[in-house]
């Protein structure tokens, strides 16, 4: 179905009338930034070039110009999209769960980001990235989730406050680099450190030990 909506957006002057070219547009914008995605997702940025997206995208290069300016458009558009990945992937609320507390907030957003980075590999890709290379195409997407997931804190933390004496930002980074280590530890090799990773009961374990550690330092 991508390809028809790209064949029809390529077909010019053929007396469609702008109503149809503009929904067109639209799925061939889709089509190309999934493509993208998918291409970062399965290969990485080695192989991330206006050439390799059209091909994955089924669609003439010009288009992705066209629609994104070039392939830095294209990545800033990656990075805008990953704000929506953490509203779809870390809802914002309280699922249930009252928090009454600084710590019941980091304990949700733990879990919830375990889950989200197990079950999505274009945000391992990113991850892995961020420790492995140090570009300006990495520093965008990177930056764009940091982002996304600091307003998200911010916005959920309302007046809750962590212990005195705490310095939150530092366990924060601290947790949260355990959480993205262990997803990609786990995807690579199935265990860190000793511990498995291999099956839902394995999480369950990691899980009940992140709990612990976020309850040991918030209460």
């Amino acid at each position: 179905m991508l390809n028809e909506a790209v064949n029809l957006e390529n077909s010019l002057g053929t007396g469609e009338g702008p109503e149809r070219r503009v929904r067109d547009r639209g799925a061939t914008e889709r089509a190309i930034l999934a493509g993208a995605k998918g291409l970062l997702a399965e290969e990485g940025f080695q192989n991330f070039g206006i050439n390799a997206v059209a091909r994955r995208a089924g669609c003439d290069k010009q288009l992705i110009y066209r629609y994104y300016g070039g392939l830095d458009g294209l990545v800033e558009a990656i990075g805008a999209d990953l704000g929506t990945w953490v509203k779809d992937r870390i809802p914002e609320d309280a699922g249930g769960m009252f928090l009454l507390t600084y710590g019941d907030l980091m304990e949700r957003l733990s879990l919830l980001l375990l889950d989200a980075l197990r079950n999505d590999p274009l945000m391992r890709r990113i991850l892995a990235w961020e420790i492995s290379e140090n570009t300006e195409q990495v520093g965008r997407l990177s930056e764009a989730r940091s982002k996304a997931l600091a307003l998200w804190l911010e916005r959920m933390r309302g007046s809750l406050a962590p212990p005195k004496g705490v310095d939150a930002a530092a366990v924060n980074a601290v947790v949260i680099a355990a959480i993205q280590h262990l997803v990609l530890a786990g995807a690579a090799g199935g265990q860190c450190a000793g511990l498995s990773l291999k099956t839902p009961k394995d999480w369950e374990k990691a899980a009940l030990a992140l709990k612990r550690i976020v309850r040991g330092v918030y209460g």
